[in-house]
């Protein structure tokens, strides 16, 4: 499996602040992404799996939903989730 408790919880550690800190926007933000890059892998592999294609386009919609929304409360946050996962926007 792809997503252990451990690299959920070095997730949450790193971007939430702690382990248990698991409905901080920019700890989604980071499960989100990192679960947005396997799927891609995945895809390159698999182009006819349309169920994770799909799955792929619900979690890219709702990673820029939790981003709109870091953007209105907060830019500076937003700034630095962006800079440091490496996004695009």
């Amino acid at each position: 499996m792809y997503l252990t408790q451990e690299v959920k919880k070095e997730i949450f550690k790193k971007h939430g602040g702690s382990e248990t800190n698991t409905g901080a926007t920019e700890a989604q933000i980071a499960l989100f992404t990192h679960r947005i890059d396997h799927l891609t892998e995945h895809l390159k592999g698999n182009r006819k799996d349309f169920n994770t294609e799909r799955s792929l386009v619900k979690l890219v919609g709702k990673r820029r939903s939790l981003l709109d929304y870091l953007i209105k409360t907060d830019i500076v946050r937003y700034r630095e989730i962006i800079k440091e996962l490496g996004l695009r926007k």
